[in-house]
């Protein structure tokens, strides 16, 4: 079989060979190890992105640490005038962003615009850092004994993002961190790296210092050497369960500060009283937007009493009528997985339900798009009498199948998340307070939505789970993100007005 030549969709260049970011410009790989770039719509060769190598990382560290000094001692103001002349550039460019991750991750181009927005959310709420920083004074604490607190910045920080979401979740990051006075280092997936590369470029229009934010390609040697080195204070991730837990382990165990966000396997629990079209509606673009490559899809549907068959029905019906092919194509609502290797592994999963016993009421295996027959396509899959013992309900699956699970009443539709190993979001919908209330209050997940299914809070409030969806004491963004990017120092201060003073030697009292 011949190797594809390299084209394009809709944006250029035709071919590329991507390196790093590293004080402040663009600079070649020089492991000699590289990573083919495809695009998922068509399967055809983009181009290559270096991966680095553990000297490479320690170079991009070392200008971030030459870059601290004079940026911590930035007034914040001025570090917020950058973040928003960074603003207006991504508004700007919001497009181009748009269509680089489309031809690289696969969503439709209308999710990747939403993408952008949704980090350049992060990027507004970090330009009011003036604010955000502001500590608490408290005069007269004793005779002549003033006290107050001040956050600073922790040092070079890195990130560590997934595929899925190659703008918005290293926007979660690298805002609040440069704009507390940090300097960055970030490591985007391999798999779709040109927009990360591009949102370096357009902080560097918008003149951020060089060495302050910096880009590292590659694959498991970067990572390791910005978790080992002792240069880096903090370090920030999205991806696997197995991974996060790496990640914090072994950071922690370097004495980082971490958070690591991990798996999911999202319940939107489904009332009899709830209006069973809206729930459809809901739970098919919560299910199958972005091809279910979400931390936040909906991949179990709880399907309480007599909400379960009218549910089954909605669904396989507009199923039928779901358009998928290239994002780039209009009217389409769904595109393809990431990489072939996903597409396989996904494929297996819904082989797998089958053999489990789980009815599959729609199956979206084999599917080819006339002239996209090399892409990586599955159409949607629905699976129906899913069992808690299943696999497919147990683990993430991370595509674009939906599993609906049926229960007698809402009790036990809450003792069924609640077992659950992941707790990063859900979503009730009902028309009943009581239920809402109940179920809000009782379940055991971090992002919770009534009558929305994906509760993403916006950049002024914090993301993230719980139990084994998250590892860290902190949430991403919003004021959690404040406190991790900084370190809390309070000073009490007294001016004597005697010279001399006698030695103490007990617990020092205020009087």
């Amino acid at each position: 079989m011949s190797t594809p030549r390299p084209t394009v969709v809709s944006t250029p260049p035709a071919t590329f060979d991507l390196g790093h970011f590293v004080g402040g410009r663009e600079v070649p790989g020089t492991s000699g190890r590289r990573g083919k770039v495809h695009d998922p719509a068509t399967g055809t060769l983009r181009g290559e992105v270096a991966f680095a190598d553990t000297h490479e990382t320690q170079a991009a560290i070392a200008a971030a640490e030459a870059a601290l000094p004079a940026w911590s001692a930035t007034p914040p103001l001025q570090r917020a005038r950058v973040l928003f002349r960074f603003k207006a550039l991504v508004e700007q460019h919001a497009d181009e962003l748009a269509r680089l991750i489309t031809v690289e991750h696969g969503k439709v181009f209308s999710d990747a615009r939403g993408e952008v927005t949704r980090g350049m959310e992060v990027v507004e709420f970090a330009c009011g850092i003036p604010q955000l920083l502001k500590g608490e004074f408290s005069e007269s604490v004793g005779t002549g004994v003033d006290s107050w607190s001040q956050r600073q910045p922790v040092g070079v920080c890195a990130g560590i993002t997934p595929f899925n979401f190659p703008a918005m979740v290293p926007m979660w990051m690298f805002p609040v961190a440069i704009a507390c006075g940090n300097t960055f280092v970030l490591k985007p997936s391999e798999k779709d790296p040109s927009c990360p590369m591009r949102l370096a470029q357009l902080l560097q229009e918008a003149g951020l210092p060089d060495g302050v934010f910096n880009v590292i390609n590659g694959d498991r040697e970067a990572v390791d050497t910005l978790l080992t080195d002792p240069r880096v204070g903090a370090v920030s991730f999205v991806g696997s369960t197995p991974v996060a837990e790496y990640i914090y382990r072994t950071a922690s165990t370097h004495g980082k500060r971490v958070q690591a966000l991990g798996g999911a396997k999202n319940h939107m629990v489904v009332m009899p009283d709830a209006d069973t079209a809206n729930a459809a509606n809901a739970l098919l673009g919560a299910a199958y937007g972005s091809a279910g490559e979400r931390c936040m899809a909906i991949s179990v549907a709880v399907a309480v009493g007599d909400a379960a068959d009218p549910l089954v029905e909605a669904l396989q019906r507009q199923l039928a009528e779901l358009k998928v092919g290239s994002g780039l194509d209009e009217g389409v609502e769904m595109g393809p997985l990431v990489t072939r290797e996903h597409l396989e592994r996904v494929s297996g999963y819904v082989d797998l339900g089958v053999q489990e016993g789980a009815n599959l009421v729609v199956d979206g295996r084999g599917l080819r798009i006339r002239g996209h027959e090399g892409g990586y396509f599955i159409g949607p899959c629905l699976f129906d009498a899913v069992e808690p013992t299943m696999r497919i309900y147990r683990e993430e699956i991370f595509g674009p199948v939906l599993c609906v699970v049926r229960v007698p009443d809402l009790a036990t539709a809450l003792a069924l998340v609640n077992d659950h190993e992941f707790g990063n979001g859900t979503a009730i919908f009902t028309a009943s307070g009581e239920a809402a209330r109940t179920f809000s209050q009782g379940v055991q997940a971090g992002m919770v939505g009534v009558n929305v299914p994906i509760p993403v809070p916006m950049a002024f409030h914090s993301f993230g789970g719980w139990k084994r969806s998250l590892f860290g004491a902190l949430h991403v963004h919003g004021p959690d993100g404040v406190r991790f990017y900084t370190r809390l120092k309070t000073v009490t201060s007294r001016w004597p007005t005697s010279r001399r003073e006698s030695a103490q030697f007990v617990m020092p009292t205020m009087k």
